[in-house]
C-alpha cells in the first residue's frame, strides 16, 4: 500500500506541474540559455508560429531552433527537430537560423514567391540565404486548393528569437512573434518545473514526458 500510495503522490506531483498556470510561471526564475530537457513541453506548433494572410496566401512560420521546439509537445518536437536535423547542412550548417515556412490557400492555382518570405530583427531585414523543399511541389510556386506547400529556409545573421520579429511577405507584416514570445517563456518555465530544474534534480535523472506519449502535438 505504501508504494502504491506514493507513486500515487508522485503522478499527483507531475500533473500539478503540469496544470501551473501561465501566470505563475515566472520565467526569470529560470537561467537564460538554460533550456529543459526534450519532452517536456506541451504546445502545439501553431502556438509557437507566425501566421500571415497574404491575399489568397496563408503562410506559417516555425522557427526550428531548439529554444522554441523544446516547449512543444512531444510528438512536435520529434517531428520539427527531425527536419532541422535532416535539412541543416543543405540550408546552411551552424550557421545559419532554421524556419520550416508554410503556404497554404483556399483556391486553386494560388502563385507564391519563396524569396518574398523575409524576416526583420532588430530593425534588420533579414532574407533567406538557402529555401530546401520539403513537400515535391515546392518548385512549381504554386498551390492547388486546399493544398500546403513547405519548405525549410537558412537566415545568416543572427535572428534574436528572444526579441520582436517581423514575418514580411511582399507588402504584407505580421508581428505577431510579439504574443507568442512570452508564451514560449512561460511555457520553458513550467517545463522545467515538470522536469524537476531548479529542485535539485539533475536534468538527465528526469525520465522526459514523450516517453509516455503525453501533451497535444
Amino acid at each position: 500500500m505504501r508504494i502504491r500510495r506514493t507513486a500515487h503522490l508522485g503522478l499527483v506531483a507531475f500533473l500539478a506541474a503540469c496544470a501551473l498556470p501561465a501566470e505563475m510561471a515566472d520565467p526569470g526564475s529560470v537561467t537564460p540559455g538554460v533550456l529543459p530537457p526534450p519532452g517536456f513541453g506541451t504546445l502545439r506548433q501553431s502556438e509557437v508560429s507566425i501566421r500571415l494572410q497574404s491575399g489568397d496566401l496563408q503562410l506559417m512560420v516555425t522557427p526550428l531552433d531548439e529554444s522554441v521546439t523544446r516547449m512543444t509537445a512531444p510528438d512536435t518536437y520529434r517531428r520539427l527537430s527531425g527536419m532541422a536535423t535532416t535539412h541543416r547542412d543543405r540550408a546552411g550548417g551552424s550557421e545559419v537560423s532554421l524556419f520550416l515556412v508554410s503556404f497554404f490557400s483556399e483556391v486553386a492555382d494560388a502563385r507564391f514567391v519563396p524569396e518574398e518570405v523575409q524576416l526583420v530583427t532588430r530593425g534588420i531585414r533579414v532574407r533567406p540565404t538557402a529555401v530546401v523543399p520539403v513537400t515535391p511541389g515546392w518548385g512549381e510556386r504554386r498551390l492547388q486548393q486546399r493544398e500546403t506547400e513547405m519548405a525549410v529556409y537558412g537566415f545568416a545573421g543572427d535572428v534574436d528569437l528572444e526579441s520582436e520579429i517581423t514575418l514580411a511577405y511582399g507588402l504584407d507584416q505580421s508581428s505577431a512573434w510579439a504574443t507568442i514570445l512570452p508564451r514560449i517563456q512561460a511555457e520553458r518555465a513550467r517545463a522545467h518545473a515538470r522536469a524537476g530544474i531548479g529542485s535539485g534534480a539533475a536534468a538527465g535523472d528526469i525520465e522526459p514526458a514523450g516517453s509516455v506519449g503525453t501533451g497535444p502535438s
